[in-house]
């Protein structure tokens, strides 16, 4: 811990420092992503999981279908949708990301303000 910390700490009170321990303690990987399904804006986390999952099986059943074709025009009229559905169902699942990246900038500016607000008393 360099002075900037130990000062930190020294300004907060008991209570501050329970708060801050629990903002301190970075959540792992899949509290982060579990966490964008809750809130006010979770309804629309869900609507992506739900539609990528979709799209997920369908371009799934469809790439089984285009293995099992046996001549070119029909794998390209599976393989093509396939390969599509695929993609944008990766693309879907990623457009969550930022989203989380957000949340951990406004958990570190949360705890920037209340380190602020304590050292300003």
């Amino acid at each position: 811990m360099n002075d900037f910390d130990n000062r930190i700490n020294a300004a907060l009170s008991a209570e501050d420092e329970i708060l801050l321990k629990e903002m301190n303690s970075e959540p792992g990987y899949f509290q982060q992503a579990f966490g964008l399904f809750r809130g006010s804006m979770g309804w629309i986390s869900w609507v992506v999981m739900i539609v990528q999952s979709i799209m997920f099986f369908i371009g799934l059943w469809m790439a089984i279908q285009f293995f099992q074709a046996t001549d070119a025009v029909s794998q390209l009229r599976w393989g093509l949708p396939a390969a599509t559905l695929m993609i944008l169902a990766a693309m879907m699942k990623l457009s969550l990301m930022p989203i989380m990246q957000a949340n951990r900038i406004l958990r570190e500016v949360r705890r920037l303000a209340l380190v602020r607000d304590r050292e300003g008393e």
